[in-house]
């Protein structure tokens, strides 16, 4: 029997990044987790950003998000240096811009490898980049009528 890690399916995938996108229309989960769905994938980690109600101890009413044109090559550059760190089979990676209510779905990234502790981070390391690289700026407006704007997804 050969060892483990001789096995295709225990490498990264050829081209493992399958859907990258900024949105102005609502995020789908099904469509992410179809987009990292692989049979040499042990585990597939999901993570979901949503509007919350509340942020600092304010009441959220609602928020907007803006980026810059670069934003989806942004996105783009940092799941391939994902890619370059994990054995990742599929990777994908949404991110809505425009106004949102509480409970939208704001982010939705993805991430197969062969086995699920490497998803996990491959994943976390998939949406802490992206938040702190993607130029994406949040507009959060609160129920006593402050604005506040925010540099980061």
């Amino acid at each position: 029997m050969a060892a483990t890690n001789d096995h295709p399916g225990e490498q990264a995938a050829q081209d493992p990044v399958k859907l990258i996108a900024v949105r102005d229309t609502a995020l789908s989960l099904d469509e992410v987790f179809r987009a990292v769905g692989d049979d040499a994938a042990g585990g597939t980690a999901l993570f979901v950003g949503t509007v919350r109600n509340h942020d600092g101890g304010s009441d959220v009413d609602g928020l907007g998000y803006s980026c810059h044109p670069s934003a989806e090559a942004e996105m783009r550059r940092i799941a391939e240096k994902v890619v370059a760190e994990y054995p990742v089979r599929a990777l994908a990676a949404v991110h809505r811009i425009g106004d949102l209510t509480i409970g939208d779905l704001a982010v939705v990234v993805a991430v197969s490898c062969p086995h699920r502790g490497e998803a996990f981070e491959a994943c976390r390391k998939l949406i802490d980049d992206l938040k702190h690289e993607v130029p994406i700026w949040k507009h959060q407006r609160f129920s006593d009528g402050t604005e506040e704007w925010v540099g980061a997804c």
